[in-house]
């Protein structure tokens, strides 16, 4: 008998992953301007989760995707409202997400939000956006938890064929 490898894969395993960028990001100002470099490559339908601790720059990072997407408004945490939508003229909102407070999935999708029509940044959003998009980015930022510097190490890694061939 032969035993078929992928029997208790889930389909979310064996998506096509693609390395899209991995750097050391010195300061607040470089993490605000990959966020306006990655913005140049969403558009509707995609989903970021932003994955990090504490104090990573999550927000900083979503802020310059805010600006390179041309938002209305200032893009600020949506800790205490859990999620924002920032409005595009003509164009997809941006949808920012903190789904640091969400026990579960049912609970994101409570929210209602057009994941299909919208750009969507979830924080803390890792496991809880399993049934959302066959294609997401994870954007991964370490930091120095010694506090002698402000750098965080960056890895952005697209999953789906949908981040074949990008690159920031």
């Amino acid at each position: 008998m032969v035993l078929d490898s992928t029997e208790n894969t889930s389909a979310k395993e064996l998506t096509s992953t693609h390395q899209i960028f991995e750097q050391v990001i010195r300061t607040s100002e470089d993490m605000h301007e990959l966020g306006i470099l990655l913005a140049k490559q969403l558009k509707a339908g995609d989903l970021v989760i932003l994955i990090g601790p504490l104090g990573a720059g999550k927000t900083t990072l979503t802020r310059g995707v805010g600006e390179g997407l041309g938002v209305e408004g200032n893009v600020s945490s949506p800790t205490f409202v859990i999620a924002r939508t920032h409005k595009r003229e003509c164009q997809a909102p941006l949808v920012h997400v903190d789904a640091y407070r969400l026990g579960s999935p049912s609970a994101l999708d409570d929210l209602d939000i057009p994941f299909a029509s919208s750009i969507a940044l979830v924080e803390w959003g890792k496991g809880l956006t399993d049934d959302i998009s066959e294609h997401w980015l994870e954007v991964e930022i370490s930091r120095d938890t010694s506090g002698e510097t402000e750098e965080r190490q960056i890895k952005i890694t697209g999953y789906g064929d949908r981040w074949a061939g990008v690159s920031i």
